[in-house]
């Protein structure tokens, strides 16, 4: 049995692991960084100065910020091949009494659309960028071949949004769910007062609070663990190579994959291994939204599709055991090149040779109930 840890993770500061290998350059990291900065100095300037041109009467208030996602779950991985991009996503929020100010709530979505498209306009033309606003839920900015920002769009309560301005700097989180109310008639009143709005280009608005995602994900992590959060950059690594374009949302693999884990002292091939062993029948079984039990997620992967990524994972899972069990480092390190391509390393020498007690060792220990002591414990 072989110990294949350290080429997924490893302090060692001359070997470059996998997790290495899956973390963005730091070029790369400054320029979507810059880009943010720059994004939101343009809305917090550009969008009040266009609603007022506009004729907005009274204040219109800066809007504020959140970035979201991946990102700020310290999930993200560079992308594993074309057409594939790095996400940085950034929420834009606006009070829900100004948005009011609208009697038509689909007139407000499309003013908020519109009236960030043309302040960030200028901006997309001066850096060469390119602006997608195709999507439903958000603008998208393509800032270079290999990296895009999101920019939903949001309403939210006054008092939220006043405790989002005095914590602009907080890292922040992405989910834009799809299960949500609509609005069936054009009034505000079908809207509910207390809930975080997103801007939908063909729905007009859509109840979608990140947070909960973001609070979800961060408290399993500090139950069980930054491991966990290893594991998952590998199951995203895994699907990245195996589809290029498509494939299970992270959300998806996020939500599989918590349940399914336990934690391994040093050992995060074993803890993946235990979170691949279960992936194919949870995905078949069908998973949820950790937020919202009546959201499915692999619904809206589609039938089809689940079935095609609960094959995937069952292959992954025989590959990945079979480089554990193997008595060779050089194979063990050809299957799983062949599972994550280039970025795993064709390392041998890094391999190690695990006993039985070094596998039960890498379990960690579960504290157990002291045992009562009475006056006798014969009959």
């Amino acid at each position: 049995m072989l110990n294949l840890s350290t080429l997924f993770h490893t302090s060692v500061e001359d070997k470059d692991a996998f997790l290495d290998n899956l973390d963005l350059t730091e070029q790369d990291k400054a320029q979507l960084e810059s880009a943010r900065v720059d994004i939101r100095n343009c809305l917090r300037e550009g969008i009040p100065a266009v609603l007022r041109a506009q004729g907005f009467e009274g204040e219109v208030p800066c809007p504020r910020f959140f970035t979201q996602g991946s990102w700020s779950y310290k999930t993200l991985n560079a992308p594993a091949k074309a057409p594939q991009q790095a996400d940085l996503d950034d929420g834009v929020y606006l009070p829900m009494t100004f948005v009011k100010q609208t009697k038509r709530p689909s007139k407000a979505s499309e003013i908020f659309f519109a009236a960030a498209e043309q302040a960030l306009a200028p901006l997309v033309a001066k850096n060469k960028w390119d602006m997608d606003t195709r999507k439903d839920t958000c603008i998208r900015i393509e800032i270079s071949k290999k990296a895009h920002i999101d920019i939903p769009l949001y309403a939210i309560p006054d008092e939220e949004f006043m405790l989002l301005k005095a914590s602009m700097k907080r890292s922040g989180y992405d989910f834009v769910g799809d299960s949500a109310i609509k609005a069936d008639q054009d009034v505000w009143s079908a809207l509910p007062p207390d809930s975080v709005l997103l801007a939908h280009r063909k729905e007009d608005w859509k109840k979608s609070d990140p947070r909960p995602l973001r609070d979800w994900f961060v408290g399993e992590v500090e139950v069980k663990g930054t491991q966990l959060r290893r594991v998952v950059r590998y199951l995203k690594a895994f699907r990245d190579w195996r589809w290029p374009e498509g494939g299970p949302s992270s959300i998806l693999l996020m939500a599989t994959a918590a349940p399914l884990f336990e934690a391994e002292h040093g050992r995060d091939d074993s803890a993946l291994l235990n979170v691949v062993t279960g992936m194919a029948a949870s995905l078949r079984a069908g998973v949820a939204n950790p937020t919202d039990s009546n959201e499915s997620l692999t619904e809206r992967l589609g039938a089809e599709n689940v079935e095609e990524a609960a094959l995937a994972f069952e292959d992954f899972e025989k590959f990945l055991r079979g480089a554990i069990d193997c008595s060779s480092p050089e194979q063990a390190c050809a299957w799983l090149i062949a599972k994550f391509g280039g970025r795993f390393p064709n390392e041998p020498d890094w391999v190690k040779v695990s006993s039985v007690r070094d596998t039960v060792a890498a379990v960690a220990p579960v504290p157990a109930a002291s045992e009562i002591v009475g006056r006798n414990k014969s009959a």
